[in-house]
């Protein structure tokens, strides 16, 4: 399982945002700059994640991109789910209602329920970070750096 561009750089994105929450809104330039992502591929992705609730747009001179939440309540699993979909590792733990599966085999799959228990525990991995455990990660390294 690999993640696209789009999920590592949403995070990226939305860990800029985190770090200069309550500072008003953030230009799109200072973070393509921060984060080393193309302004235009940025511009595609806020609207995503604007979408989706996670980010406001403010216009005119002093404007730019704010979070909506504060940084503890949008988690990395959120960012990832919003940007890639589902997180799941075989399309067969994928399923719109529960009549409709992806594999014929479903019932009788002995190693669906190894994929089951990869999809849980990433699931539990990135919906335990948030924005906020970013951000003081962040911090306390700089320290350890002085």
């Amino acid at each position: 399982m690999k993640l696209s561009t789009k999920g590592r750089y949403g995070v990226a994105a939305m860990y800029d945002l985190a770090l200069h929450y309550g500072q008003g809104a953030i230009s799109l330039k200072s973070v393509a700059q921060r984060q080393e992502i193309s302004e235009h591929y940025l511009e595609q992705l806020m609207g995503t994640l604007r979408k989706a609730g996670y980010v406001k747009s403010v216009r005119g001179a002093q404007g730019g991109y704010a979070l909506t939440k504060e940084p503890a309540q949008i988690s990395v699993g959120d960012i990832i789910r919003v940007m890639e979909g589902p997180i799941a590792p075989v399309d067969c733990l994928l399923a719109d209602d529960a009549s409709r599966t992806f594999c014929s085999r479903v019932d009788i799959c002995v190693t669906r329920g190894v994929w089951a228990k990869v999809r849980d525990s990433i699931t539990s991995v990135l919906d335990s970070i948030t924005l906020a455990d970013l951000c003081k990660e962040e911090k306390e390294k700089r320290q350890g750096d002085e």
